[in-house]
């Protein structure tokens, strides 16, 4: 493992956001032409000589239509990515059931986190509660007044002090490399690319069922639907291949190289790499949470919530997984 400095850290990590950015739009702009070249394909058409239904796509036309709908397409993603993106706070908190924390409830919290940021020199997140007995944490937020740090009352009720610090020390150096902008960003788009790929494929199904009203009753009859069905179905199936390849990319882009970082990170703030060790060892053995079903709300946490499934499906979930194995984790730290 090669453990690279902060600002070569934060600074790769701005340079994938940026690529994030401008490969996002692209992906759906790729899937806007490719919905327009198939309706072209499925309404176009003509018999030759032979009584053969002959089908092209006309580009010129499609291109014109693409290019009709380019402003509307790049306007609308525009203003959803920045709604979402900066109303990411509040998706977070509703995704997870979390809530503020207030000094007065819990002041060892806020003495701890106050004493590593003083350690490291950054401004104090917001602190986050979620009511869970379940043991987790994950850091969030784009900027200075949205960073959050988010902690389970299993992990306050069960970590000592030096764990809990090593837990909050991990969470802070996420926020310190701008893991978590990397992360909401990719949240937001992969939340786009996949409704947009939904929405194509209803429209194209409607054009398959109503569309084409051109073809005669001899086409019907020849199988010139059953013809249009299986492409359809193939390109349903080739437009989930990509928004699935395109998830496992970012996933990895997200790459368990970051965890291995903040628990580096967590390990020095909190001046005991053992007990970040421990504090992964117990929150192992009860990360699920009750009220997190979105997967990738799931990736901001310090451990998947539900990354602990055996058998053939465990080994998949693993390879595809953002969070290295934590045997490998702990491992590592208990190494220091």
């Amino acid at each position: 493992m090669q453990y690279v400095g902060l600002q070569t850290q934060i600074n790769r990590n701005n340079h994938l956001s940026i690529l994030l950015l401008i490969g996002f739009p692209c992906i759906i702009l790729g899937v806007v032409w490719l919905f327009l070249a198939i309706v072209n394909y499925l309404n176009s058409g003509y018999y030759n000589q032979y009584g053969e239904l002959v089908q092209s796509v006309d580009t010129e036309t499609v291109n014109y239509y693409f290019l009709q709908a380019l402003p509307w397409v790049a306007g609308g993603v525009g203003i959803w990515f920045a709604i979402a993106y900066f109303a990411n706070t509040a998706m977070v908190r509703t995704a997870t059931g979390a809530r503020p924390l207030q000094r007065k409830e819990n002041p060892r919290v806020y003495n701890i986190v106050e004493n590593l940021c003083m350690t490291c020199g950054m401004d104090m997140p917001q602190i986050n509660v979620i009511n869970d007995p379940q043991l987790n944490a994950f850091a969030s937020g784009i900027d200075k007044k949205s960073y959050t740090v988010t902690v389970t009352t299993g992990l306050l009720n069960l970590l000592d002090d030096e764990e809990l610090a090593g837990v909050i020390g991990h969470e802070l150096t996420h926020i310190r490399n701008h893991d978590t902008r990397l992360l909401i960003t990719s949240i937001v788009f992969v939340g786009i690319v996949s409704t947009i790929m939904s929405i194509v494929m209803r429209m194209l199904f409607n054009t398959m069922i109503y569309g084409g009203g051109h073809r005669s009753n001899r086409n019907d009859k020849e199988g010139g639907n059953g013809g249009s069905i299986i492409i359809v179905m193939l390109v349903g199936v080739v437009c989930c291949a990509i928004a699935y390849v395109f998830t496992l990319l970012t996933r990895f882009a997200i790459s368990r190289k970051r965890e291995y970082m903040a628990d580096a990170g967590g390990a020095e703030l909190c001046g005991n790499p053992l007990a970040l060790a421990s504090a992964l060892r117990k929150i192992s053995g009860a990360p699920g949470l009750q009220n997190v079903e979105r997967e990738d709300v799931a990736q901001l946490f310090i451990i998947h919530p539900q990354n602990l499934t055996g058998g053939v499906m465990g080994f998949f979930n693993n390879m595809f997984s953002t969070h290295p194995d934590t045997n490998k984790r702990i491992a590592i730290l208990e190494q220091f």
